[in-house]
């Protein structure tokens, strides 16, 4: 059987330097690689999909071969449910976002669907890599060709908002840094042997204090890419300038490698730190789902409105990671695959109405139903699923989040639903504005409604939308195990083994606060 993970994480590689080596005036050629490529991509994602085993323990499609041998690098890829569908998520949204760019991107047309291509591979490899060094370099490779994407073809401010992300991501990747080479020298000094295997790692026994610090260096990073509040000043700049594609890959990918590395790396590896912090990050994580929310409902832009309303969203993400039951872990995972697929769509129509009128001041529109049936149509379910109405995507994550919420805390459960209600305010009333009424504005009035490629890009977004909404049970199927097993190496860590009939999903996360204060007495 070929190397699947190798294959899907460097075959958009493999297409970003075939563009690059095509004549830059070729730009039909060049278009059509770039989305063949994310096609095939694609495909073998699928493959990916289909061949994972669901009732499989531990990672699957590994791949382990030597790499820096006498440090302990090795070229170690490996996935689990998590990873897989993060996977699929993204090289569903690479083509999608591609496509979009066909006639919006009109200068350094080369440079900019190699840079789509090279993010891509970046992606794909933070969710392969079970290599410590290698998760690094794919996190810090992902970095460049979205500083460019935004900073070279995004709008007026592009520049700034380009600097911007690169200083705040910077600045968390590297403490990152810091703390990897700490754990790569403290795993030598316990064995005697050198490793970056983040599951070898995973089993080291380190000092109380030193697990707060190295969790702050890496929590850090991954708050700031969530992004977290206070630290998400940079999100707003940069969804707001970057193309519309950017905006669709930095919402649906970007912003879950931050929640991915808390999953992967500060769970496993901190446990007692993990859990000792937890209770603070539910309050950032509840107050980053009211803020959001109260900022979006202010926002005269559209796209600054789905723009903080991410916020507000990622918040759910969080939250649900850190009540650290199985409900609200799972219902996390699942809510980062459904907000790529919401807000990736309503990012496209926001910038598909910009391509029309240059504009995306809300006062600059309304009555859009009656010129734009077929927009209007698109925008409303994704405007439902944003919200989590009954049978869409939404409803199912950010529902199975607070079961989550309510089972740990029921006064953290009561004020996260509030953001529910206050995303239903925002986007309904910011949907009424836009779409319902009289066409007051005369620059409305004849605007052309989506044409068929604008309708192939949104169509499998609609789809998913619907079929997670309706039958979520695939996913479920494949996030579950991998969320038990993380929750089994926090109850083995804190607590020595479990018995054979306890389940994750019975400790409760409460409990294990109780036992992280006990634990921090003692050690003091």
């Amino acid at each position: 059987m070929p190397d699947l993970l190798t294959l899907v994480t460097f075959l958009p590689l493999l297409g970003a330097v075939i563009v690059a080596l095509l004549p830059s005036a070729q730009h039909g050629l060049i278009k059509t690689v770039s989305l063949a490529t994310a096609l095939l991509t694609t495909i073998v994602s699928f493959i990916l999909y289909a061949q994972f085993d669901p009732l499989g323990n531990g990672m699957q499609f590994v791949v382990n071969i030597p790499w820096v041998e006498s440090m302990g690098i090795n070229y170690h890829l490996g996935i689990d449910g998590i990873s897989l569908l993060l996977i699929v998520l993204t090289t569903i949204l690479t083509p999608i976002a591609i496509l979009s760019s066909w006639h919006s991107i009109t200068t350094g047309i080369k440079g900019y669907f190699a840079s789509m291509l090279l993010l891509t591979t970046g992606m794909i490899g933070v969710f392969c890599a079970l290599d410590l060094f290698l998760f690094y370099i794919f996190w810090e490779v992902m970095l460049i060709p979205m500083y460019f994407i935004i900073g070279i073809w995004g709008g007026q401010r592009r520049v700034y908002a380009a600097i911007k992300f690169v200083l705040f991501t910077m600045f968390g990747s590297l403490l990152m840094l810091v703390a990897v080479i700490y754990v790569y020298f403290a795993y030598q000094a316990q064995t005697g042997d050198f490793t970056f295997n983040i599951l070898r790692l995973s089993e080291i026994d380190l000092p109380l204090t030193a697990q707060y610090w190295l969790f702050g260096a890496f929590a850090l990073a991954f708050a700031v890419k969530v992004p977290l509040w206070p630290l998400h000043t940079w999100l707003p700049d940069a969804h707001v300038q970057a193309p519309t594609a950017g905006s669709v890959i930095l919402a649906g990918v970007l912003l879950k490698m931050g929640t991915y590395g808390f999953i992967r790396l500060c769970m496993p590896m901190f446990p007692e730190a993990t859990l000792a912090f937890a209770p603070w990050i539910i309050g950032l994580s509840v107050i980053a789902i009211i803020y959001g929310a109260l900022v979006s409902m202010v926002q005269k832009d559209i796209k600054s409105l789905v723009a903080f309303s991410s916020v507000s969203h990622m918040g759910f993400v969080m939250l649900g990671l850190f009540v650290m039951n199985e409900q609200g872990m799972s219902g996390a995972v699942l809510q980062m695959i459904n907000h790529g697929i919401s807000t990736g769509a309503l990012f496209l129509l926001v910038g598909m109405i910009y391509d029309r009128r240059h504009t995306r001041e809300i006062a600059e529109f309304g009555g859009l139903a009656s010129v734009m049936p077929v927009f209007a149509t698109f925008f409303m379910i994704a405007t439902l699923s944003s919200i989590g109405l009954p049978f869409t995507n939404g409803f199912v994550g950010e529902f199975t989040i607070l079961l989550g919420a309510y089972k740990a805390n029921v006064t953290v459960g009561v004020l996260a639903t509030t953001g529910v209600i206050l995303a239903a305010c925002y986007m309904l009333w910011m949907f009424q504005r836009v779409v319902w009424g009289k066409v007051t504005n005369p620059a409305n009035a004849k605007l052309t409604d989506l044409g068929l490629r604008e309708r192939i890009i949104l169509i499998p977004l609609v789809v998913l939308i619907f079929w997670i909404g309706i039958y979520p049970k695939p996913l479920f199927d494949r996030i579950e195990p991998a969320v038990q097993a993380n929750l089994l190496v926090l109850t083995e860590r804190l607590d020595g083994p479990v018995n054979a009939h306890q389940t994750p999903a019975s400790v409760d996360s409460l409990e294990f606060v109780t036992q992280v204060d006990e634990a921090t007495k003692d050690d003091n």
